[in-house]
């Protein structure tokens, strides 16, 4: 039988029915006689509740703070009502020392006038310590022996509060002096997602992706068969089904693959979550709460699984095109380490680069939001220049968006380029920039917001991915 660590989103214990169902993939997984260690989020838009109301308290408003804490108690009591019966006990009851907890810190806050990065961390992540005790209290009616085990007592990180790292030897050694006794002994732990704690014990958290971020390190530090990702999809996608409605689950992708995806927009792991599970060679599975018997997508770390160069077509919105050019650019060097230089010192992620060949132009993507505060940097960085006329102008197009075409299998296949462009141009849709990377993992390309859904649809017909491929992808089974 199988080790494995099973993570459940926000929307897979969001309420008493969905519990119930998680319920049911835990005790099945448990009776067929797998060792399982379960991961929890926060009920669904609890942890936005949270922080909201430290920041409203922060602006003196502490009835935010009350309002939180009376939603969230009726949520999980009615939830407890209908899994267990009752709204009273100790799981029950630590659940409103902490939301009183909560009440206080929040009154602390308003006095202050602050909420620090720490103060954030540890109210942010109570969410998961409710639903944590609520999913092994339920477990235990259905004659499955669990423990709650809050995520403090496992991961050790630095104090990067907010985004914290991970200090993997460390946590390895109190994961498994915590968890193995409770397998052996046959017990599911329920672990809180998202949570962590510095050497000296003060709760962290673990950023975007938190939760999913706990269960491959978990799955590290247990040396884990397999890591299975529940949420409210039927695994990966070959493009979004609300633009294409013949997109279809992908059976497998590779790692580096589901990397490119993550970061050009697709609902997938983000790459930084699943790192841990990349050193050790973890499988990870995207499976889904409320359709199981669905085999979901299995990530693997070979990225030529299924023979298809191109696995999927995906877009990033809401973004601009800033563009630096002059014909003074020509071949000095140090304009491009300025350029992004103004860019970083303006706190702003750069999505997509591309340069003309001739050094005359500079452009690259930032989201909409920061693009005005970008320019405005670079006409400061460049103001000599731009008074000389050796920079022509710094100037930005907005409401663009990046189509990214993703496959392992692209930087062997000749003809890619010519197909996705080909597709565009039968469509009449005009490509304002393009950028490939030397690994080919993805090719991407900008168009115009209104041109955006047109394109995606295009190349996913032109590359046939709502077809299984010639070469068909082997059937997955949930492992017995």
């Amino acid at each position: 039988m199988s080790r494995l660590v099973m993570k459940f989103g926000g929307t897979s214990v969001g309420n008493a029915d969905a519990i119930r169902q998680v319920g049911e993939i835990l005790q099945k997984a448990y009776t067929d006689g797998h060792e399982v260690v379960a991961v929890v989020s926060a009920m669904r838009g609890v942890t936005d509740m949270l922080i909201n109301a430290a920041k409203a308290a922060a602006q003196g408003d502490d009835a935010a703070a009350r309002s939180a804490s009376t939603t969230i108690w009726e949520r999980h009591a009615e939830a407890a009502g209908v899994l267990l019966g009752r709204t009273t006990g100790p799981d029950l009851a630590a659940i409103k020392q902490e939301l009183s907890m909560f009440m206080h810190l929040c009154e602390a806050i308003a006095i202050l006038g602050e909420v620090t990065p720490r103060a954030m961390d540890l109210i942010s992540s109570l969410g998961e310590r409710f639903s944590a005790r609520l999913v092994a209290s339920y477990l235990q009616t259905l004659d499955v022996p669990s423990e709650a085990v809050i995520a403090s007592e496992l991961i050790v990180t630095d104090e990067c509060f907010g985004s914290a790292n991970p200090l993997l030897d460390e946590t390895g050694e109190r994961t498994r002096a915590r968890l193995l006794p409770l397998l052996e002994q046959r017990t599911l732990p329920v672990v809180t997602g998202f949570l962590a704690a510095t050497r000296d014990g003060v709760i962290t958290t673990l950023g975007r992706g938190g939760s999913d971020y706990t269960a491959a390190i978990l799955g590290h530090a247990l040396d884990a068969d397999e890591i299975w990702i529940w949420t409210d999809v039927d695994g990966v996608l070959t493009a979004d089904p609300r633009i294409v409605p013949n997109a279809r689950t992908l059976s497998r992708i590779g790692y580096t693959e589901a990397a490119e995806m993550a970061y050009f927009g697709a609902r997938v792991l983000h790459p930084k979550t699943v790192r841990p599970a990349v050193e050790k060679r973890i499988p990870v599975r995207i499976l889904n709460t409320f359709n199981p018997t669905h085999p979901g997508t299995l990530i693997v770390p070979d990225d030529t699984v299924n023979g298809r160069a191109v696995k999927a077509v995906t877009a990033i919105r809401n973004l601009a095109l800033v563009t630096v050019e002059g014909r003074g650019m020509l071949g000095v060097p140090g304009v491009a380490a300025r350029v992004f230089g103004a860019a970083a010192r303006s706190d702003v992620s750069v999505l997509m680069i591309s340069q003309s060949s001739s050094e005359q132009s500079i452009c690259f993507v930032v989201p909409s939001d920061a693009s005005r505060r970008v320019v405005q940097a670079l006409e400061q960085e460049f103001a000599h220049e731009l008074h000389i006329g050796a920079i022509d102008r710094v100037w930005v197009q907005d409401d663009v968006v990046i189509v990214a075409v993703v496959g392992g299998g692209m930087r062997r296949t000749p003809g890619i380029a010519s197909r996705v462009f080909g597709a565009l141009g039968e469509k009449e849709i005009n490509v304002v920039s393009i950028a490939q990377g030397s690994s080919e993992y993805n090719l991407s390309l900008v168009v115009e917001a209104a041109d955006a859904n047109d394109a995606v649809r295009a190349i996913h017909d032109a590359f046939s991915l709502g077809e299984p491929p010639r070469q068909e992808e082997p059937t997955l089974v949930v492992p017995e």
